[in-house]
């Protein structure tokens, strides 16, 4: 029986993690000759082909991708079983590294992965926040397990990825207790020409209060955009405009930033994904993250 090589299973996952053979030869401080030698006795030892061409670059062929994440979790393991052994880690604990994009309000995301804290196996969690562009480039070079984004995956990201729909809900326009008072009264129409901090256009967020906007014939005076939805908040709360905010979190934003429901955005809705390269989910810590969001945080 043929025996797996984890030195070889370390310079497959380098050449991933890497982008290619050149970085990680440089990485490794080694040949590139040697890292395609390792990598064919690595594909040799297991009998099945880890990378395909794609012009003149190589991408992971489907088996390359099983691989990928086997080699990740062994070399984790390998990582903390050293450290345990020199008395840096009490011991192992199952990794899951996420991609938030800035425009998820940040309560959103925490209860979204909350589940995970609460798993029988001990989970690490390693967040990343970052544009929804970015992210994906991370998730395509394998170095992010899944990114939660307000907009599914489209066809012109460069990895074959899969959106899981965690669920959707009604958007609350919330401003300091002085801009409720002038403008709660007559909602929406008494929001036309008042001051708004609303995400950039590059959002679904964006897109969706566009449209509410024409519906109701609001023109609204925008004071700012924002990539990041908390510091949005943060000027919110300085009385600088009106923001949206997603239903389930409008509670806890309300008491945090001392601000005051206006009114609802009848027919706004705003959606939230997982975004990974399993159509079948088998992290355990993913699986959680999914069913527990579809179950209670957006019913």
């Amino acid at each position: 029986m043929e025996h797996l090589n984890y030195h070889h299973l370390r310079v497959f996952w380098t050449v991933v993690r890497e982008g290619g053979v050149t970085r990680a030869s440089e990485k490794l401080h080694v040949s590139q000759p040697t890292v395609t030698a390792q990598i064919r006795s690595l594909e040799d030892a297991l009998g099945q082909k880890l990378f395909r061409r794609a012009g003149r670059n190589i991408v992971l062929a489907d088996t390359g991708h099983s691989v990928y994440r086997y080699a990740d979790e062994m070399v984790g393991l390998g990582e903390e079983l050293l450290g345990m052994v020199r008395g840096q880690l009490p011991g192992h604990r199952l990794r899951l590294t996420v991609g938030v994009a800035m425009v998820v309000p940040k309560l959103i995301a925490y209860r979204v992965l909350e589940p995970i804290l609460k798993l029988t196996e001990a989970v690490r969690v390693e967040c990343l926040e970052d544009t929804p562009e970015r992210l994906l480039a991370e998730l395509a070079m394998f170095r992010v397990d899944l990114v939660l984004a307000d907009a599914p995956a489209g066809p012109s990201v460069s990895v074959r990825a899969y959106n899981h729909l965690l669920g959707e809900c009604g958007v609350s326009l919330c401003g300091t207790d002085q801009l409720a008072a002038a403008y709660r009264k007559g909602f929406p129409r008494s929001v036309d020409g008042a001051p708004f901090l609303l995400p950039r256009r590059n959002s679904a967020l964006r897109g969706a209060l566009d449209e509410w906007f024409d519906r109701e014939r609001i023109r609204p005076s925008i004071v700012g955009e924002f990539e990041d939805s908390a510091l949005m908040k943060a000027f919110g709360e300085a009385g600088t405009g009106l923001f949206p905010v997603a239903l389930p979190t409008a509670a806890a934003v309300r008491r945090k930033y001392g601000v005051r429901e206006v009114g609802r955005a009848d027919g706004v809705r705003q959606r939230f994904y997982a975004i990974t390269v399993e159509r079948k989910l088998r992290h355990p810590a993913v699986v959680a993250i999914v069913g527990n969001a579809a179950r209670t945080l957006f019913t």
